[in-house]
């Protein structure tokens, strides 16, 4: 697409889904969701420091590292950890118990975060770029699936949802001006974005 994109690791267990033997990976998904792998994870927030910003010239640090992006990350990290000290707190404190037991409150709350998300970024990262799925709205650009859209909205939480996945090729055809369908929806209408998106599907994607 333009550029690397983190999410990229997600799809690496899948990647090859369109054989028989890529199916072997794919029960490790949740387990990679579970670590943290996902955009709401730490192991994914780990990833990004580790590459952005990009070197400057001659292999140098970035110019702004020091001025922007470290102070930005610190103030992130410093305010999880406050979220996590107030989570250890409800678990000892708050409960009538010693201090030590915070733990267990904390590792509760972890393992149902991990869940939620793994279960939600399955859903929008995996399933939302596999092959099976890019095959099935390949075969129907007018999106007429009428009960499909109906049973989907529900289940996300809205029309405007399911338009993020229902025109995810139109999203990578140029993500950075596209940004999310979601989004859009919220502030203009699903119908709207629906409608703009088969119309960019009925003019092509790509064209010489």
């Amino acid at each position: 697409e333009f550029g690397w994109d983190p999410a990229n690791w997600l799809y690496t267990l899948q990647e090859w889904t369109f054989e028989w033997y890529g199916w072997f990976t794919v029960p490790l998904v949740p387990l990679w969701h579970f670590v943290g792998a996902n955009d709401t994870g730490f192991a994914f927030a780990c990833l990004w420091w580790l590459n952005f910003p990009d070197s400057g010239p001659g292999g140098k640090c970035d110019k702004g590292f020091y001025t922007k992006w470290l102070p930005v990350r610190a103030k992130h990290v410093s305010f999880t950890l406050f979220l996590w000290t107030c989570i250890w707190l409800l678990g000892s404190v708050g409960l009538g118990r010693p201090l030590s037991e915070g733990w267990r409150f904390v590792f509760l709350v972890s393992c149902f975060i991990r869940v939620g998300f793994s279960l939600a970024w399955i859903f929008i990262a995996n399933f939302n770029h596999s092959h099976m799925w890019n095959e099935f709205l390949a075969g129907d650009p007018e999106r007429t699936w009428p009960m499909l859209h109906a049973f989907m909205a529900f289940a996300l939480g809205g029309r405007h949802r399911w338009n993020e996945m229902l025109f995810h090729d139109v999203h990578h055809m140029c993500p950075g001006r596209i940004g999310a369908m979601s989004q859009r929806g919220r502030f203009h209408g699903w119908q709207k974005v629906h409608d703009a998106c088969v119309e960019i599907l009925s003019n092509g994607l790509w064209k010489s």
